[in-house]
């Protein structure tokens, strides 16, 4: 990833003490932008993993090439969550 500032840690979800880890299913066009991202596997927290997705939209991929030109693919991204000090 070109730009992978990692995700805010939602303030309620730190207090509650979840953490875990979402994998998201991006489709990445030719361009790097993110078009389409979905939970593949959520990480039990819907707050986390709402975070995951508001992050990821602001990404910019390297794309996928075939010989030396960009082409649209398909990555899963993991996006993990975890308390430093729970």
């Amino acid at each position: 990833m070109a730009s992978d500032r990692p995700p805010v840690y939602p303030e309620m979800a730190r207090q509650r003490g979840e953490q875990g880890r979402t994998v998201l299913r991006v489709n990445v066009g030719a361009d790097g932008m993110p078009h389409d991202i979905s939970v593949a596997v959520s990480s039990g927290y819907p707050m986390l993993d709402s975070a995951a997705l508001s992050a990821v939209r602001d990404w910019r991929f390297v794309p996928a090439t075939r010989g030396n030109t960009p082409i649209p693919a398909v990555a899963e991204v993991p996006v993990r969550f975890r308390l430093e000090n729970p």
